[in-house]
């Protein structure tokens, strides 16, 4: 016979316990939060803009497989570190089907602060599965620009259209210069 002092857990007592656990881990997941409608608003506020300034861009993004649009990217640097930051949405035939987070660091000389937005476009199949898949994907040189860092539209011939993923950064505002994507890890989210 074995006299044990554990206390006896009752059927009740791990229902509560489980409940509480569930209700304690919802917490810190974005379930019931406002978040996403907040991120889709000022996507579609951003993609008029973009439309709005920037003409070409209506056919790029009827030819793309998807875009992530991030309309709001924070962008700091003091002296020899920065870093930068911001929420979007990825969008396939003008659904959002997942929400990203944007983040880059930077070192060198640099002062100063900006915002700005920026789209990718997705023009191949293959280069979104390649985004959708990884499990943060950091965008580099092999980018195609459709705006420059100047704000001016650039053409979109043939050419610049077979890059299969494009760049849009615009609406800049700041003290800094010089935004870009190259660098930036982007990484799903819950928001």
């Amino acid at each position: 016979m074995s006299s044990s002092n554990a206390p006896q857990l009752s059927r009740r007592g791990f229902a509560f316990g489980m409940a509480g656990l569930t209700v304690t881990a919802a917490c810190g997941n974005g379930v019931g939060s406002t978040n996403a409608a907040k991120i889709d608003a000022r996507v579609d506020a951003t993609l008029a803009e973009m439309y709005a300034k920037y003409p070409n861009t209506v056919e790029i993004a009827n030819k793309a497989t998807g875009m992530l649009v991030m309309p709001l990217i924070t962008d700091a640097g003091l002296i020899f570190f920065g870093g930068a930051y911001g929420q979007g949405a990825l969008r396939i035939e003008g659904a959002t089907v997942d929400y990203y987070s944007a983040i880059s660091g930077t070192a060198g000389l640099q002062i100063g602060a900006q915002q700005y937005a920026h789209v990718l476009f997705f023009m191949t199949q293959d280069a979104l599965n390649d985004f959708r898949r990884s499990s943060g994907w950091t965008a580099g040189a092999d980018i195609g620009y459709v705006v420059d860092a100047t704000g001016s539209s650039l053409s979109t011939d043939t050419t610049t259209l077979r890059s299969p993923v494009l760049a849009v950064v615009f609406g800049q505002a700041g003290l800094k210069f010089g935004a870009t994507v190259e660098g930036t890890k982007y990484t799903r989210i819950i928001p």
